[in-house]
């Protein structure tokens, strides 16, 4: 639809509604406001004075304050912020409230609205901004959206939400898509197109999911099939998420427009009298953005004060991650206005139900209640962070802009004044901003990674330069050597030969001439002669000396080397002959688990035969109430197989089988660890030999369901000792135990798991950890099985916690209701009070008589029909000590003796 006809009262597309249930009740009345952009002063004419709080939270404030942020999360105090905006009067409107005129009057100028009572009087009310019906699209995103989304762009959360009556403009305002007249465009695609504008593709990212709540399930609008959603809200931070839900990356503005297309096809509407094409269900967009924060990088120096290559890469990025949630609600309906009915009727239910939740959650958070109902749908526990701090809780973390949209015609005054009502109280709502801000480890991982195997790679190169020249640098030595000696060699045999010749000469010439002094002189040449070859002789000695003892060094090294080499292949041999003894100490082993685990499983058919599956085995021995006897010869002779190969094998030797490649190996060896931790004597030693931990490695990585089940068992025996039970909890036992769990369709294997889960329960001090991790989730949704073996250690678990608490609760270390009320456990436990297998009810009786006892616990108690039950078992119980402690419990607690009188049952 064309602004021109939204101006000029035509009727609103897609149009969700409703200012009528959901928004808190009231209507008349002069409201108490605050005011951010001016110092008003309330007229006479106000029937009440009106508040104001002066509070800088202008967009411009905001981002200078996020500019400088560090790591740590800065927080930022920011009210929620509200614009009403007013309808013209549609077509039909013109005709039917011709003689009528508008239920409400705009004083934009001043930021008022006047809300007719009658034609002399009148109700006025102050908002943050007012919008008439001439008001265009892009002011309405300028005053509404636009500082919201430059808040997400600084790293804070951000909310833009849409309230009102069915067919009053909140899809036109939020979702419009402006196909036929670009200036009709809605805040969801402006907020695009400024968050696009601002981020940069080479580093941030922004991505998009599009959901709908219809009939109190999420829905995905981009992928139709994904039609049930559920909520995870992280324990520690609070942050909701929806990791099921499609999320779309957004690069330019044309795919995001096909997103909204997509998604506006799939969302449900229906042709009503308020409206031709009433939203069925609310609409949220989700924009999740990532953002690298430039200019905070450091860098590390060397020793001499010069900043390093590697310095410059070892300083992780700094992301920061923000959210922008638009949501477009439906409007709650008076079915006599809206003729709806049948499907659409339920429809309407279901829409005034999540609308009247989080009006409940506004009306808590105005007052400034200790509690707020943000669970009561999952429309309030998707906006928790986009509302309000009260003095108990952080329920908003986010910058939150709420449009309420209104119509003219006084036929709906009811609907506008519930509207309006809305507005008023939304405006108390304090949200605190924070930027969360975290390293970019991943960015700087793959970085190291790619520069170590460079290093790696150059490593190898230099290593292969070194032993080349080494080689080259020994050839050449080995030649000179070579040459050396074969030239003084030559040149020794050249000196004698001229030696002899000069000699003979000499001799021929002192024959013919003997002068005495030329024979001096021929003399004294020889000695000079000699005396240089002499010299020569020595150099070349030296030089010779040197290139033997380099040739010397080399064959040390090569030695050494050599020597080497053959020590490691000593090791290597040693090392293979212990391997091969090693093979042949488990072939033995492996022949006497078999025969162990025959003997041990003939042991038990033959008790399941001769006593119909009554008497556990050791394995099955999990809670302490198990006191059947075995038979004598039977558990005899299987204990005395066990201590014999306890004996000879050793157990260090059994554990080390736990980790055999062959499957059938490590099933009978967790069977023989499960028989020998059924012996209370063994349980210490297993435990020092490392046993839980292997039992608990198994149970994460092995995949077959009988060494879960044996190994389950294992546990639950070990699990008997509180000493243990501390074990087990702080090696992850809780959560491989819940995991397998949820995996595990086999009743006994859930009855093991379920066991040691019991025994863990009635430990103090695991409390916390144990709901922490997903036991007690994991104990109650082992009721699928229905197997009554199964039942009986739930109920044993439920009755061990229920104890705990009620001892905390006494000791003054606990407060609150209980967490197996909290965790939904309550109905399953009233269901089977009074079921007909003994240990199953016995357990569920002393649940319910320790959950009675603190009297937080009484109203959930009575409305879930418990009281019937603390009634049976005070009077018909079979055991006369839990019959005692339920006669004691209805006695003191004054909620359930107040009952019991309007009820007019008599306990004593």
């Amino acid at each position: 639809m064309s602004s021109s006809n939204y101006r000029n009262g035509g009727s609103i597309s897609r149009g969700g509604g409703g200012g009528g249930g959901g928004g808190g009740g009231g209507g008349g009345g002069a409201a108490k406001s605050e005011n951010y952009s001016s110092k008003y002063s309330p007229s006479s004419s106000f029937k009440s004075k009106v508040q104001h709080q002066s509070t800088a939270s202008s967009s411009s404030t905001l981002r200078r304050s996020s500019t400088g942020s560090s790591r740590d999360d800065s927080t930022v105090s920011g009210r929620v912020r509200v614009a009403v905006r007013l309808r013209p009067r549609n077509s039909e409107e013109m005709v039917a409230d011709a003689d009528f005129a508008d239920c409400v009057e705009l004083q934009p100028e001043l930021k008022r609205l006047k809300l007719r009572k009658n034609n002399w009087d009148s109700d006025t009310f102050e908002f943050d901004e007012v919008l008439t019906e001439f008001a265009s699209q892009k002011r309405v995103y300028e005053i509404v959206a636009k500082p919201v989304v430059e808040s997400v762009l600084d790293g804070y959360n951000g909310t833009v939400m849409a309230y009102g009556q069915t067919g009053t403009g909140k899809t036109y305002t939020l979702g419009r898509l402006g196909e036929e007249d670009v200036a009709d465009r809605g805040i969801m695609l402006r907020a695009m197109e400024d968050i696009l504008s601002e981020v940069s593709p080479e580093n941030d990212l922004v991505s998009v999911s599009y959901l709908q709540i219809y009939m109190e399930t999420i829905q995905d609008l981009l992928n139709p099939a994904n039609d049930n959603i559920s909520i995870a809200e992280d324990p520690k931070s609070g942050d909701v998420s929806l990791p099921g839900a499609t999320l779309v990356e957004i690069r330019d503005h044309k795919s995001f427009m096909e997103l909204l297309q997509l998604g506006e096809a799939h969302r449900y509407a229906a042709n009503t009298k308020l409206n031709t094409e009433s939203s069925r269900s609310h609409a949220i967009l989700m924009v999740h953005i990532k953002r690298s924060v430039k200019g905070r990088n450091s860098s590390f120096s060397s020793e001499n004060g010069n900043t390093t290559l590697l310095g410059k890469t070892l300083k992780p990025a700094i992301v920061r991650k923000s959210k922008l949630v638009v949501v477009d609600l439906a409007g709650s309906e008076r079915i006599n206005k809206s003729g709806s009915e049948g499907h659409t009727l339920e429809e309407a239910k279901s829409i005034n139900l999540s609308l009247s939740a989080l009006g409940k959650c506004i009306n808590a958070l105005a007052e400034n209640s200790a509690h707020v109902p943000v669970r009561d749908s999952k429309l309030t526990r998707l906006l928790r962070d986009s509302f309000g701090v009260n003095n108990v809780q952080l329920v908003g973390t986010a910058r939150t802009s709420l449009v309420i949209t209104v119509g003219p015609s006084p036929r709906h005054r009811g609907e506008t004044s519930s509207t309006i009502m809305f507005g008023q109280r939304a405006m108390k709502v304090e949200n605190m901003l924070k930027i969360k801000e975290e390293f970019d480890y991943k960015s700087l991982s793959r970085k190291l990674e790619i520069q170590l195997d460079k290093l790696i790679a150059e490593h190898e190169r230099q290593q292969k330069v070194f032993q080349d020249e080494i080689e080259r640098i020994a050839l050449e030595a080995q030649e000179r050597v070579d040459e050396v000696e074969q030239n003084y060699a030559d040149a020794l045999e050249k000196e004698k030969l001229k030696y002899h010749k000069d000699y003979m000469e000499s001799v021929r010439r002192s024959n013919t001439e003997p002068t005495m002094l030329l024979a001096l002189g021929e003399v004294a040449e020889i000695k000079q002669k000699l005396h240089n070859e002499i010299a020569l002789r020595k150099a070349a000695e030296a030089e010779v000396d040197n290139l033997e003892n380099q040739l010397i060094h080399w064959k040390n090294t090569e030695n050494a080397r050599n020597a080497e080499f053959l020590k490691l292949r000593k090791m290597l041999e040693d090392e293979e002959q212990q391997k091969a003894k090693l093979e042949d100490e488990i072939e033995l082993l492996q022949s006497q688990l078999l025969q162990i685990s025959f003997e041990a499983d003939e042991s038990r058919r033959n008790l399941d035969r001769g006593l119909s599956g009554e008497i556990p085995s050791p394995v099955d021995s999990l809670t302490p109430e198990s006191n059947h006897q075995e038979p004598r010869e039977s558990g005899n002779g299987e204990k005395t197989s066990m201590v014999k190969l306890f004996e000879q094998v050793g157990l260090h030797k059994i554990l080390s089988l736990l980790e055999s490649e062959d499957a059938d190996v490590r099933i009978h060896a967790v069977k023989v660890v499960a028989n020998l931790a059924a012996e209370e004597s063994n349980q210490e030693r297993i435990v020092e030999a490392g046993g839980l931990t292997s039992l608990l490695t198994l149970l994460r990585s092995s995949t077959d369901e009988t060494i879960h089940r044996v190994a389950a068992g294992a546990i639950a025996n070990l699990a008997m000792n509180e000493t243990n039970q501390e074990l087990i909890m702080s090696q992850g036992g809780i959560s491989l135990l819940s995991l397998t769990a949820t995996k595990a369709e086999d009743p006994q294997t859930l009855r093991m798991v379920a066991g040691a889960i019991a025994n863990l329960c009635g430990n103090d001090k695991l409390q916390g950890k144990l709901r922490a991790e997903g036991g007690i989730r994991a104990l109650l949704g082992m009721v699928r099985c229905k197997h009554p073996d199964v039942l009986a250690q739930v109920a044993r678990g439920i009755a061990n916690f229920a104890k705990c608490e009620s001892r905390a609760s006494t000791q003054g270390t606990k407060s609150g209701r209980s967490v197996l009320i909290e965790d939904g456990a309550l109905p399953w436990i009233v269901q089977n009070a009074n079921n007909e297998a003994s240990p199953i009810r016995r357990h569920i009786e002393l649940a319910l008589c320790h959950l009675a006892q603190h009297e937080v616990n009484a109203k959930e108690m009575i409305n879930g029909g418990a009281l019937w039950e603390l009634v049976r078992i005070s009077r018909d119980c079979s055991r006369e000590d839990i019959r005692a402690l339920g006669q004691r419990t209805l006695k003191s607690s004054p909620s359930f003796q107040v009952e019991l009188k309007r009820l007019r049952i008599d306990c004593g």
